[in-house]
């Protein structure tokens, strides 16, 4: 169990390493550009690279604390911080009428983070 949430964690880090860095690095401009993030025209650029630091600090959050060996706890911390994310990216798409295929990315990494979160809190912990 503990290789398959390793694995889990690790696949979900990525995932918000690199959305994060996208809403961090990539102009507010650029963003509201593409359909696919058409959502940013409803938050500041402020807003969302602070929604992008969360991600990737999360992102942080889920691998870094067991590899130095200290905090193990802030793993399913991250994990359960990145789901309520998610929920607020599900709950934006919903206000915002989108497709149902732009709920789906909100959906399945929350819910990936969430059994991160179990699975570390109680199932295997560190």
């Amino acid at each position: 169990m503990d290789t398959a949430l390793w694995i889990l964690a690790g696949t979900v880090a990525a995932a918000f390493l690199i959305t994060g860095l996208v809403k961090l690095f990539v102009p507010h401009a650029t963003l509201v550009a593409k359909p696919a993030s058409a959502w940013t025209t409803d938050f500041t650029s402020t807003q969302v690279k602070l929604i992008g630091l969360v991600e990737v600090l999360g992102a942080i959050g889920l691998v870094v604390p067991p590899l130095v060996g200290t905090a193990e706890v802030l793993v399913p911390l991250a994990a359960a911080g990145l789901m309520l994310t998610m929920l607020g990216a599900f709950g934006t798409h919903l206000r915002r009428r989108d497709p149902r295929s732009a709920m789906v990315p909100p959906l399945v990494l929350g819910s990936l983070a969430a059994i991160v979160a179990i699975g570390r809190a109680w199932i295997s912990p560190f």
